[in-house]
């Protein structure tokens, strides 16, 4: 890939990807295009650009994405009520599609003929970027400096940094005590002294959430508002998407919800244990089940959970852009018709607990479920019901009889 002219970096403004631009302007002689997205990872951008522009960086993309991001992406998944190996929401895995996204769009636009990115060669990232990227420009080049260069430790990267005059946060000198990785939906933490799954995580490695022992001693009540699948407003308010995915999280966070201590299965083979938070993303989920248990036809709900762990799967392991998915999301999507009505919740030391939920498109028939006198339910055609269910078990036992 030596004839590589111009190259779009996914550029957070951190050590690695600092390091990265200087390294790409080495060692391709290329000029180097930064794009940073804002997704809600809480932090000020405006130290990147500037770090950008004392590195020789001449373009420099930073773009807010925190409503394309919700809209776009967290929502249509969390349709799905997708979780991966039954626990995580998938916070990283579903930006990274995005970000892909407009990298190759910035190629475009600017002429560019590679993208790169920070991703290491041990972890899910590198697949996701890659193969979105490839569905979405097939004949893009892509660089992935920690397959091909020889900076393989934490010291090395200061090392060079150091000699290159790139500023190293005083927090970044020798060996950091995890990473992390965040945006609206959730923050991560994993490596270090988390790599040992026997050895709980100290509290300081918790930032969006108090211990649930230490949030309050009463109960926090919200009602969430659904419309097609999507939340649109809290306790009356209505919202954009990423404002009430925020608001979820202020409410969440303040009440202990949303930790969790994983060790999960990487696409590439390995397991690795993360400590994530994702508090409205929990209560989020907690209620759009229980409006779907409303609204959904038994057969549609049971096949949407059959659908689901695949569902999650394609988004952890990087499939975004595949046509699988894509199919999924049809289906799943047109199942979310009727999903609207409202869902009053409890938040309590971590806890979300449904309280009530109700719907213009109720499948709920008090009628037909009361144990009182009805007139729309014989009970007499249970028997019948029961007997025809029952006889291919009758006919087995007397075979083997």
């Amino acid at each position: 890939m030596s004839d590589i002219k111009k190259v779009v970096l996914a550029y957070s403004g951190g050590l690695d990807t600092s390091v990265i631009l200087k390294w790409l302007q080495e060692t391709y002689d290329c000029e180097v295009i930064t794009f940073t997205a804002d997704l809600g990872q809480g932090e000020e951008l405006e130290p990147a650009r500037k770090k950008a522009e004392m590195l020789g960086v001449k373009e420099i993309h930073i773009e807010d994405l925190r409503e394309d991001f919700v809209r776009d992406y967290v929502f249509p998944m969390f349709r799905a009520n997708a979780l991966y190996e039954g626990a995580y929401l998938l916070g990283t895995s579903i930006a990274r599609p995005l970000i892909a996204k407009r990298q190759i769009e910035i190629a475009k636009q600017t002429g560019a003929d590679a993208v790169a990115h920070g991703a290491t060669g041990k972890g899910n990232d590198q697949v996701r970027f890659e193969l979105a990227y490839y569905a979405l420009n097939p004949d893009i080049k892509v660089i992935s400096p920690w397959r091909e260069w020889d900076l393989a430790s934490r010291t090395k990267l200061i090392e060079y940094a150091e000699k290159n005059q790139i500023p190293v946060a005083k927090d970044k000198r020798g060996e950091a005590p995890f990473s992390v990785d965040a945006n609206l939906l959730h923050i991560s933490a994993e490596g270090k002294a988390l790599e040992d799954p026997w050895e709980a995580p100290e509290e300081y490695v918790f930032t969006r959430s108090v211990a649930p022992e230490q949030a309050p001693d009463t109960p926090a009540w919200v009602e969430i508002e659904f419309e097609n699948g999507d939340a649109v407003a809290i306790d009356g308010e209505r919202l954009s998407p990423a404002a009430l995915l925020t608001r979820l999280n202020e409410l969440g966070g303040a009440n202990g919800v949303g930790r969790l201590d994983l060790v999960e299965n990487r696409f590439v083979g390995m397991k690795s244990r993360g400590i994530y938070e994702t508090p409205g993303g929990t209560i989020l989920l907690t209620a759009h089940r229980a409006i779907e248990s409303l609204t959904l036809d038994r057969g549609a709900a049971h096949l949407k959970d059959e659908l689901m762990p695949r569902y999650a799967e394609l988004v952890y392991n990087g499939f975004w852009f595949a046509p699988e998915r894509e199919m999924l999301q049809a289906a799943i999507d047109h199942s979310q018709g009727p999903v609207t009505g409202t869902v009053r919740l409890k938040l309590y030391k971590g806890s979300v607990t449904v309280a009530g939920r109700k719907s213009p498109n109720s499948l709920y028939s008090l009628e037909h479920v009361t144990f009182e006198e009805d007139q729309v339910y014989d009970q007499r055609d249970a028997e019948g019901f029961i007997r025809l269910n029952a006889l291919r078990l009758r006919l087995l036992n007397r075979q083997r009889g």
